[in-house]
């Protein structure tokens, strides 16, 4: 009878395995991803699931959601899963109880800081935001205070947080830091900095020497430094600010097991090293990190809570266009 129950057992756990495993069906992807790396990503994961087959729609967040919200007032809504910027966007929709939970998805090895306790949805890459500098500049930034100092006056591009996702994330970040806070802003303002546009414009003027120093997102001057650019990128003493492109299933989708396979793809190793591959920074601290960053122990994330960030949104946005006049 022992022998019984355990053969019963192992099967019932094999064909579980093997159930999960099989999953089929159409599966609608909404990502801000760009395009090589949605394809990459839609590929790899097809090879596992060859079943699926997966119709996926690239923009920007900001446009992604702009279709989306239509599609929720419409009552048709379209995607299984969204895979985009920032987790203040993913809270919202949490509370707009758009999200379901995949309560089973296995998120031991990461640090909870970065994944919704409720599991509805799940970070799978470590965008951060830090100094840039112009390696021709007379200071060598390591500290955001550096940036208040006289060298870096007039000489600071900065993306604004009105246009950029990252920016959001990055002001929110500072300006509940105990240490900097609105009063950075403030210093920023006085130096000159004229907050405009996104990452890419900023990591532009830095890199041509129409400025000196600025905050941007890490994989712009990283790679490009590799190329040969004269830009170096800093993650300050205090920490850097993130976004991690979470991955969510909609309440709604209409293939929940091949959406909650796909999100076991993006947070297992094998979905990590594929983000590492292609030059970002993997949410998964096993994961090493691709070439010219340093190591994970050696960066530290600044505290962040994005439900407190959605709840200070537009008051944050209202007081930082008092600041600079935007």
């Amino acid at each position: 009878m022992k022998t019984l129950l355990i053969a019963a057992g192992l099967w019932a756990v094999a064909s579980g395995s093997v159930l999960a495993d099989d999953v089929s069906g159409k599966l609608i992807l909404y990502t801000s991803q760009p395009n090589a790396d949605a394809q990459a990503t839609v590929d790899a994961f097809t090879a596992k699931h060859p079943g699926v087959d997966v119709e996926w729609v690239r923009d920007g967040t900001t446009k992604v959601m702009a279709k989306l919200r239509a599609e929720f007032e419409a009552g048709t809504p379209k995607p299984d899963v969204l895979l985009i910027a920032d987790m203040v966007t993913m809270e919202g929709l949490k509370t707009a109880g758009r999200l379901m939970a995949h309560e089973s998805a296995d998120v031991s090895a990461y640090d909870p800081a970065i994944m919704d306790e409720d599991k509805t949805y799940f970070s799978t890459k470590l965008i951060t935001t830090g100094i840039v500098y112009n390696t021709n500049a007379p200071m060598k930034p390591t500290s955001y205070q550096d940036l208040l100092k006289d060298e870096a006056k007039g000489k600071i591009a900065m993306p604004s947080p009105l246009t950029s996702g990252a920016a959001t994330i990055h002001m929110a970040a500072l300006t509940t830091n105990p240490d900097l806070g609105w009063a950075y802003y403030e210093g920023l303002s006085d130096q000159g900095a004229n907050p405009q546009g996104g990452n890419g414009g900023t990591y532009k003027a830095i890199a041509g020497g129409e400025k000196l120093y600025g905050f941007v997102v890490d994989f712009l001057p990283i790679r490009n430094k590799l190329e040969g650019a004269p830009v170096e990128f800093v993650f300050p003493e205090e920490g850097v600010s993130a976004v991690t492109e979470p991955v969510a299933i909609l309440s709604t989708a209409q293939n929940p097991d091949a959406a909650k396979a796909f999100v076991d793809f993006l947070i297992s190793e094998e979905g990590q090293k594929l983000a590492a591959s292609q030059g970002y920074l993997a949410a998964h601290p096993a994961v090493a990190p691709p070439r010219g960053f340093p190591a994970r122990d050696q960066i530290k994330l600044m505290d962040f809570d994005p439900a407190q960030a959605l709840e200070q949104d537009q008051a944050n946005k209202l007081k930082f266009s008092e600041i600079f006049g935007g």
